[in-house]
């Protein structure tokens, strides 16, 4: 059975999925789907240009590799990417909020993703 489309109200449209069709697809199609949303975010960014953005706009507080200086105020990123908590969404969301005294670098996605996944390339390290 095909999808239905049904009217809302004037301007905006629903679309019915029969609750037979959801059940079936369950566990294992959200497992799928999560799984390449999970692989598509941690590979999204370019480690190598996160390691020079973190040179450039981040080493003036965190340690950003190994043998470099850092304050004392903020975490280096070898400390964030082993932290259990650390996933791809709670780096993006804090990026997305920084807090001071992180300065609010106005970074594109482009360029938080490479920052991400430098620092998560760091955990297998």
């Amino acid at each position: 059975m095909m999808p239905r489309l049904g009217r809302a109200s004037d301007r905006q449209f629903k679309i019915h999925v029969p609750r037979a069709k959801i059940r079936r697809a369950g566990a294992p199609g959200f497992a799928v789907v999560a799984l390449l949303l999970m692989i598509n975010g941690a590979y999204a960014g370019d480690p190598a240009g996160g390691l020079q953005l973190g040179r450039r706009w981040c080493a003036s507080c965190h340690l950003v590799e190994s043998g470099g200086i850092a304050s004392d105020v903020a975490p280096g990123f070898p400390a964030i990417a082993h932290d259990p908590r650390t996933t791809p969404e709670s780096l993006h969301a804090w990026l997305a909020k920084p807090h001071p005294p992180m300065p609010d670098l106005k970074l594109s996605r482009s360029d938080e993703d490479d920052i991400l996944a430098y620092i998560l390339s760091l955990k297998s390290n």
